[in-house]
């Protein structure tokens, strides 16, 4: 299990879309988990996992520091309408190349 000395470094609220956008630090000395990271982040903000997008954890060589970067949903609804038109998109951009 990831650690969880973390430090939240933005939290943005995105009315428009319904969902609260964060993005953290996180030491570790692992790699963590798409699946550690909602865990934790559903921890701190007291949502239920279905409510968590993680988009992106980055991490540099060397360093014990990763990137989360998060979009918190008010509800499993909103993420699943939400997230599912994002991979439309994406994925009608990839086929149109």
């Amino acid at each position: 299990m990831v650690s969880e000395n973390f430090k939240i470094i933005q939290e943005k609220e995105n009315s428009l879309l319904d969902r609260k956008e964060v993005k953290l630090i996180l030491e570790s000395k692992t790699n963590p988990t798409t699946l550690d990271s909602e865990k934790l982040i559903s921890e701190r903000f007291s949502k239920p996992v279905e409510n968590i997008a993680i988009k992106g954890i980055n991490g540099k060589f060397g360093r014990n520091t990763f990137l989360i970067e998060a979009h918190i949903y008010n509800s499993p609804n909103e993420k699943i309408r939400t997230e599912s038109k994002q991979k439309t998109k994406k994925k009608k951009k990839e086929g149109a190349k």
